[in-house]
């Protein structure tokens, strides 16, 4: 298993991101006849936080999940860091030249 750190390109700044989560969602409940008071603490999937990056970086993150996903998938390593795991050297070798080919510098993996 080979892991690897997901990169952008910042919209704003144009220098390379990852996005990491700060602290989970918190969900609840709003009841209409009683007050509900329970509350879960829930992280992203790797694919919803890059989802949550669309606008801020300057590729479509659909697009970038869509790549992925035939040599790898994403997750979130130690409720914080996204990374994209995949089975073997040659799989993260073509992942590599795929992202390259469709996107440029503006997403790259770095291996962890």
């Amino acid at each position: 298993m080979i892991r690897a750190k997901l990169w952008f390109t910042c919209a704003a700044m144009f220098d390379p991101v990852t996005p990491i989560i700060v602290k989970p969602a918190v969900l609840g409940w709003k009841a209409k006849k009683r007050e509900v008071e329970l509350t879960i603490e829930r992280a992203f999937t790797g694919e919803e936080l890059v989802l949550r990056m669309k606008g801020w970086v300057t590729k479509d993150v659909k697009q970038v999940i869509e790549a992925i996903k035939p040599h790898g998938y994403m997750k979130v390593l130690g409720e914080q860091d996204l990374v994209v795991e995949v089975e073997s050297e040659e799989d993260y070798e073509t992942l590599n030249r795929a992202l390259e080919e469709k996107f440029g510098n503006d997403v790259f993996l770095e291996k962890l």
